[in-house]
């Protein structure tokens, strides 16, 4: 049995949402039934490619990155290649994408390659959620 999804965005007549609720499905996690997010592929960004120059062409390609202006979906787990640090970050689901972040959500990466990005050489390095 198929249930109806939730649509915050249609909770008020249509004169009134922009002004009772403008951002109201912003952060929210669709699953596979909502709206597709904007990415480009690590392969394409030449910053990205210099950064992760032990990488294969092949395995570049398997990384989608966040477009500028995308939102970060709520409780989802992120790295943003742009930060030197390059550790896991959980979205609070108010943040979205900006000009110099390269986010890369870690449900889209496979795991081995998600990995090597965070530093993880190991599966004994690898902390599992209990």
């Amino acid at each position: 049995m198929t249930q109806k999804i939730y649509h915050p965005e249609a909770k008020h007549p249509p004169e009134y949402q922009q002004d009772l609720a403008p951002d109201a499905s912003k952060g929210m996690n669709y699953g596979l039934e909502g709206p597709s997010i904007k990415t480009r592929m690590a392969h394409d960004i030449k910053k990205v490619v210099e950064m992760l120059s032990d990488f294969t062409n092949d395995e570049l390609r398997q990384i989608p990155v966040l477009c500028e202006g995308t939102r970060l979906e709520t409780k989802a787990t992120y790295i943003n290649l742009a930060d030197p640090y390059l550790h896991e970050i959980q979205a609070l689901g108010t943040e979205d994408a900006g000009p110099d972040d390269l986010y890369v959500a870690k449900k889209d990466v496979p795991y081995q390659l998600w990995n090597r990005l965070v530093g993880n050489h190991s599966l004994r390095e690898v902390h599992r959620p209990r």
